[in-house]
């Protein structure tokens, strides 16, 4: 199977990188910060850069007709890791209003920093997407 890149025009156009890629009906979902539209990395604390960062993933998936339920298996970096779990309730909550109450594998890793130094969150994942929704981008 050849691998199709996943570029969403609602996110910033990727240059070296792609924001998925996916093989057959599994979607490698690229590691997403907490840009906005504007590529800054959204004001405020991590709820505010986990909403951003995970919408960025959401918004990937969708565009290969993934759905949330679809996720298997999600990584979360973290360059403060008592923070995101002070916080774990407000961004458990975010979850849910995003993605319903299923939860894939999940590891949430600790790190020094990320590509933008403003950014507190990277989130990245792996979808399996029934092939009666799948939607394979054309280039």
């Amino acid at each position: 199977m050849t691998p199709v890149a996943v570029n969403p025009n609602a996110l910033p156009a990727p240059h070296g990188y792609s924001h998925g890629t996916l093989v057959g009906n599994t979607l490698h979902l690229g590691g997403q910060t907490a840009l906005d539209a504007d590529m800054k990395i959204v004001p405020g604390g991590i709820v505010e850069q986990f909403r951003q960062a995970f919408s960025n993933v959401l918004t990937t998936l969708h565009e290969a007709g993934g759905q949330p339920e679809d996720l298997v298996s999600v990584v979360i970096y973290l360059t403060d890791i008592p923070d995101y779990q002070a916080h774990g309730k407000e961004i458990g909550k975010v979850w849910r209003e995003l993605a319903g109450p299923v939860y894939p594998a999940m590891a949430g890793i600790g790190c020094t920093a990320l590509w933008q130094p403003e950014a507190m969150i990277e989130i990245l994942g792996v979808a399996v997407i029934p092939e009666h929704r799948l939607a394979i981008p054309r280039h």
